[in-house]
């Protein structure tokens, strides 16, 4: 009976043995059985970047301690996004009055550039710890889910004119836009793939195709508790994932040959694409938190 107490006894101290570090002031250092966790990247907030939804990493994890060593994970991020860029260009039909005076500005008016996006990502996943110090190694498994999608909008200041009085075309050089922040919106094509077209053409609206991601993934790091419930982490993973993009879908308007044609839309289906990868977390699906460090607060 003393055998079977004392067994009892050892294995009780070692499943408890992560719980017996504490602070000065009395408080346990590493997380308790009960215990939420909320992980975020530290990495941005150490650059006091913050958070940007346009980056695929950003998923808030989420822990709850079944005991000290094991503990359910789960990862979520939505994001809705709307991007707004106003780009001054000149009033052509205003200045193709003959009459100018100096010192006199052009006028002009405004572009606009609206682009919409949302990002849903689901994970769970298990976590298992090991180490009876400030520094604990972690390993485990987790699934996610991810859909993304966006839409552009464009609308000009240059309304298009087939009349020949007032001819209005497109430009490719006042229509095209540009956001620092999004780069070049490829919105003027100087070769459409349109018949009896005249000149250039231009998006109104581009849907981009949905993308769906699904894998799995196993992982292996480490976190260390500089506070009471408070540690800094990271790990490595290797994964199976695939993904999809559907066809994306991109409205032009543009000018036909002939006056009596006017200004019409034409509507172009995109390009398809599908990944099957097995390979590290920075190159396949599902992702992580490779070589990045996160913040973890316990409570």
């Amino acid at each position: 009976m003393k055998k079977i107490l004392l067994i009892l006894f050892a294995v009780s101290f070692y499943n408890s043995g992560a719980q017996l570090i504490y602070s000065r002031d009395g408080q346990p250092v590493l997380p308790e059985r009960g215990d939420w966790s909320i992980g975020v990247d530290a990495t941005r907030l150490a650059r006091l970047k913050g958070f940007n939804f346009l980056s695929g990493s950003n998923a808030i994890i989420l822990k709850y301690m079944k005991d000290s060593v094991t503990a359910y994970r789960a990862g979520v991020r939505i994001g809705v996004n709307n991007y707004v860029s106003r780009q001054m260009v000149t009033d052509r039909l205003a200045n193709a009055n003959p009459v100018q005076t100096y010192p006199a500005a052009f006028p002009m008016k405004e572009n606009v550039w609206k682009r919409t996006s949302t990002i849903v990502g689901l994970s769970a996943g298990l976590e298992k710890r090991r180490g009876k110090t400030r520094l604990q190694g972690i390993y485990g498994f987790e699934g996610a889910i991810y859909f993304s999608g966006s839409t552009d909008k464009f609308t000009y200041a240059n309304a298009l004119n087939p009349s020949p009085l007032n001819p209005v075309t497109v430009d490719a050089r006042d229509d095209a836009m540009y956001s620092q922040q999004l780069g070049n919106a490829n919105n003027v094509d100087t070769v459409p793939r349109i018949q009896a077209v005249k000149g250039f053409a231009r998006v109104t609206e581009r849907k981009n195709g949905l993308a769906f991601s699904i894998g799995v993934r196993g992982f292996i790091g480490a976190e260390y508790f500089f506070l009471p419930k408070m540690s800094v982490g990271g790990e490595f993973g290797w994964g199976l994932g695939f993904t999809t993009t559907g066809r994306s879908e991109t409205t032009y308007e543009s000018e036909g040959q002939s006056s009596t044609q006017g200004i019409k839309q034409t509507t172009f289906d995109g390009n398809t694409e599908s990944v099957f990868s097995f390979d590290t977390d920075n190159n396949n699906a599902v992702g992580g938190m490779s070589a990045s460090l996160r913040l973890n607060l316990y409570f």
